[in-house]
């Protein structure tokens, strides 16, 4: 059930329930006292929306005027990063931030990468053994135990939506500065992440929402290549 919005007429009409009856207090809108009323009812409709919006803007996945406070709450924005350029980037980091609850995974890096807007894939390296490693294989060393590569388009493009976007706002923002930032921050710490951005096509961000619920291990079969 959705929150009641009351129009400035909504209240006028109430007020005038209110007053006296007979002669002296008309009920018409073009009577004086009638006016006076609708001159004081809009802030009354205004301050309804307003309470009404306050429920959207109380969780961070549909906020739009409280961002400013959310962001001041999780500390944005980041001096590092600065203000992303649109709001549709700013409320993504805002809730990737807030539904981060922490985690060490592969699965908790692809979907933090996820809710940004970004579609990733992460590879492991396993050092090679003898008995184990084939010809033609790389010989990586005991320090590639601890590498993830985080494979991602080379330009990522996050265009402009109505309704999601404001006047002013770039039509299109390229590029994975901020994901790689964020990526590195939450990374466990005995890792290294090693960025390889890809020409070809990854799956799309909701593919890749997708399989953090399922197994990562499908993209490791592939050897780098998750178009298909």
């Amino acid at each position: 059930m959705s929150a009641p919005v009351f129009s400035a007429d909504d209240y006028r009409a109430a007020l005038q329930s209110l007053l006296p009856r007979g002669k002296a207090w008309p009920r018409d809108q073009d009577a004086t006292q009638a006016k006076v009323l609708a001159g004081l009812t809009g802030i009354y409709a205004k301050n309804s929306a307003d309470a009404v919006q306050l429920l959207v803007d109380a969780f961070p996945g549909t906020m739009c005027a409280m961002l400013p406070e959310w962001e001041s709450a999780l500390g944005f924005p980041d001096p590092n990063i600065g203000l992303l350029p649109t709001i549709a980037q700013r409320r993504a980091l805002v809730l990737a931030r807030f539904a981060g609850v922490g985690g060490q995974s592969i699965n908790y890096m692809i979907g933090f990468a996820a809710n940004l807007g970004y579609a990733v894939s992460i590879k492991q390296f396993v050092p090679a053994r003898v008995g184990r490693a084939r010809v033609g294989q790389p010989l990586y060393g005991p320090a590639w135990a601890h590498a993830w590569q985080v494979n991602a388009p080379l330009n990522t493009v996050t265009k402009s939506r109505v309704g999601s976007s404001v006047v002013g706002e770039p039509l299109a923002v390229w590029g994975n500065a901020q994901m790689q930032y964020e990526l590195n921050k939450i990374a466990p710490a005995h890792t290294v992440l090693i960025f390889s951005l890809l020409i070809r096509p990854l799956l799309s961000v909701n593919q890749a929402a997708y399989f953090t619920r399922g197994s990562w291990k499908y993209f490791l079969t592939r050897s780098g290549d998750f178009s298909s």
